[in-house]
């Protein structure tokens, strides 16, 4: 801007400061007095609404009840919340429900850890830093399941399934190489032990010359959550208490700022808990981790110090705040119990969406998902969250799913203006009422795993199991009714949709380059040396054995030969291998993805499909609405739904789904008109089509049930029907199923 453009926008700027000015002063707004409204009380609130709802009852319309047991009131008033309201109680302080640190997120927003599966050490390392230059603040490392289980590549069945393939200090080194670890946070989740990986990240960056005090975040293990997620482990439970034992020591001294516990929920999440059997048993795990390290002889602090916690966001937004509200003061008490002091106390929480809510069929809705489950997360105090992409129940993100994920972290910081307020939900009535019904939840949930002697005998005795278990039936049962719908598979199907690739990799050919890479490796150092420093770890003592298990893999040991070197040790000991009943991993979709597949191969090997007509009687506006309300239905299975506008007579109807040679028919009408058509037009369309399955939609009055079906109608299609049973009959009616 030039001299004279600046002279003109300051002689604007001062005009228009005078004319607001002698606005304000010509104005004067006359006083209103604002008695003249009365506030309604709750009573003629809820008349109102009973008016509205026409006769239907409002205790079942306008309560929602959840799988916590918590049903959510329709309206919530000061009234309900004035004695659990934080009237003295400022965030960071007290019990945290109110958020960890006293300024929320302004000084220190929550950390973006994008997580990071390229199979291929080299490959992850350019991705790690394409995360980072793209807005993450967190390496968020994801490790394959060969390497979760300590098992080298050239031995395991599968290599780079979910995540990067690591065996020698030489895969760590690229996976490291040039990753700013002094600026960002390092999470590797170790799966039961955290010792092989926490050496091999020690050994790669000290073979390198860097230090290794600069790390910070976690290389954590979870070795019960492993165990219920596989049912067994590969050594003793007091194996790898020893074992975290000696991370703990070896942290404490050489890396402050790292923990190596992370206690995750994940298992149960994906089990179909509910939050409060997801908070509560993970809390349980926690606590049994305290307990092995205090018994081998850390300090509440030291011990405390460790756990990194990992949550699931699901899909009732209020109830994950609550939760995320609820789970810190609960903690708090508990470290408290055992001497902590309030910096002991305070919890570290990352989170991410739960996979058990995403979708294979419609899967552009995950994004949608995603952003709401983050932005409970965000309000309701996660220190690090990590965005899923939407594909993650299909593939392995690629650049563009990736970005979305990521970018939401980042517009909710930079555009939304999350970073700002401190507590966002405090004192809200419905978040405050919901956080404390919850946390009384939790607590009792807890206690009555406690009372069963701590997670492990509960996890032995089933109890976990079965409590789990009745929520995951609870939840497909109600998918199968559509209570819970499932937008694109239960509900609003989008039948031109075809399915994302699953760009799978060649896993011959991956495991050929692992093996070539790791040969060359150990090709070239000296096997004597190594087994020298190999055979060290197993007469270790507790207190030097990670520093031993770093040199050894210095020398060249592979995370397999550790592994099963520190087995040896167990088997000195005649340690018992603990084994309980698995929790599967589901998704609350699966049953009506699979259902709409074997459709979709069944059309593609025969070129044919199951044909419902829709026998639409009247006209339009007499049919419309049911019509569209069973073709949605049907369509739920991948079936091809013959429509129309109408047909005025019966004999019309029957000609037309004759000539249709449908496998199922759909009387579309009113309730009004069915006690005149349907008697009729029930027997003509039986005989027209014999072999065909006759529906009516809608559900009849109790006393013409037995009418109807005297008449031939085979079973009713409205929402009370089991929508997933139904479109079972018809696909094994065309048999497509047995």
């Amino acid at each position: 801007m030039n001299e004279e453009e600046k002279n003109q926008s300051e002689d604007s700027n001062l005009d228009l400061q005078a004319i607001l000015k002698k606005s304000d002063q010509q104005t004067q707004f006359p006083t209103v007095p604002l008695d003249e409204f009365v506030p309604p009380t709750y009573e003629e609130w809820k008349q109102a609404c009973i008016t509205l709802l026409k006769g239907a009852p409002f205790d079942k319309k306008m309560y929602t009840k959840t799988y916590e047991g918590i049903t959510f009131e329709p309206m919530y008033t000061r009234a309900m919340t004035e004695n659990i309201l934080p009237k003295a109680s400022f965030p960071g302080m007290d019990d945290f429900m109110r958020g960890a640190r006293v300024n929320g997120y302004i000084n220190q927003p929550w950390g973006i850890a994008q997580s990071c599966d390229e199979s291929l050490p080299r490959e992850n390392n350019k991705l790690l830093k394409h995360e980072v230059d793209r807005g993450s603040t967190i390496y968020n490392i994801h490790l394959d399941n060969a390497t979760i289980l300590n098992q080298d590549a050239q031995h395991a069945a599968k290599v780079g399934d979910e995540g990067c393939s690591i065996t020698t200090i030489d895969d760590m080194y690229q996976l490291l190489d040039g990753l700013d670890l002094k600026k960002y946070g390092l999470y590797i989740y170790a799966g039961a032990s955290s010792l092989p990986m926490l050496s091999m990240t020690a050994a790669a960056l000290k073979a390198a010359g860097r230090p290794v005090k600069m790390l910070k975040g976690f290389i954590g293990a979870n070795p019960l959550g492993q165990l219920l997620e596989s049912g067994e482990l590969y050594t003793s439970l007091d194996e790898l208490y020893d074992e975290m034992y000696a991370c703990a020591v070896w942290a404490g001294k050489n890396t402050p700022q790292l923990r190596t516990i992370m206690v995750r929920s994940d298992v149960f999440s994906r089990g179909g808990a509910n939050d409060v059997q997801e908070i509560a048993y993970t809390l349980s795990m926690a606590v049994s981790y305290l307990r092995a390290l205090l018994e081998r002889g850390l300090t509440i602090k030291q011990a405390s110090g460790q756990l990194f916690f990992g949550f699931s966001m699901g899909a009732n937004f209020f109830m994950q705040i609550a939760k995320l509200r609820a789970v810190r003061p609960i903690w708090a008490r508990i470290v408290k119990a055992f001497g902590g002091d309030e910096i002991d106390q305070r919890m570290h929480i990352h989170a991410r969406p739960a996979l058990f809510f995403k979708t294979v069929y419609d899967p552009y809705v995950n994004m949608l998902r995603n952003t709401t489950e983050i932005f409970s997360g965000v309000v309701g105090g996660v220190d690090s969250y990590e965005n899923a992409p939407f594909d993650e129940p299909i593939r392995k993100g690629d650049e563009f799913s990736r970005r979305i994920a990521r970018n939401v972290q980042i517009i909710l910081q930079e555009e939304f203006g999350m970073l700002k307020p401190i507590d966002p939900a405090g004192g809200s009535w419905a978040v405050e009422s919901l956080t404390k019904e919850i946390k009384e939840k939790i607590w009792h949930e807890f206690q009555a795993v406690e009372e069963k002697g701590g997670f492990l005998k509960a996890a032995q005795a089933g109890y976990l199991q079965e409590e789990i278990g009745k929520i995951l039936q609870a939840r497909f049962k109600n998918s199968e009714y559509r209570k819970d719908r499932i937008v694109g598979n239960n509900m609003y199907p989008n039948l031109t949709e075809e399915l994302i690739d699953k760009r799978s990799e060649d896993a011959d050919e991956l495991k050929k380059q692992r093996m070539n890479d790791i040969g060359a490796y150990l090709s070239d150092i000296d096997g004597i040396f190594e087994q020298e420093c190999i055979s060290k770890i197993t007469t270790a003592d507790w207190n030097e054995l990670t520093e031993t298990v770093i040199e050894a893999i210095k020398t060249g040991a592979t995370i397999g030969e550790i592994r099963k070197t520190l087995n040896t040790r167990q088997q000195k000991n005649s340690a018992v291998r603990s084994t309980v009943e698995a929790i599967l991993p589901h998704r609350w979709s699966e049953h009506y993805e699979a259902l709409r597949m074997i459709t979709e191969k069944y059309v593609a090997e025969k070129n044919d499909n199951a044909k419902i007509f829709l026998a639409n009687m009247g006209p339009i506006p007499q049919h419309k609405a049911r019509a569209e309300f069973s073709t949605s239905f049907l369509q739920v299975g991948g079936f091809e739904v013959l429509s129309n506008n109408g047909f005025k007579t019966i004999d019309e109807s029957v000609e037309a789904a004759q000539k249709s040679g449908a496998d199922a028919v759909v009387i579309c009408s009113t309730d009004k008109t069915y006690p005149d058509i349907v008697p009729e037009l029930a027997p003509k369309l039986r005989k027209a089509l014999p072999k065909a399955v006759i529906y009516l939609a809608g559900a009849a009055p109790k006393d013409l049930e037995t009418v109807y079906h005297e008449a031939g109608v085979d079973d009713f299609i409205s929402v009370k029907a089991n929508c997933y049973k139904i479109l079972q009959f018809l696909q094994r009616k065309k048999g497509m199923i047995d």
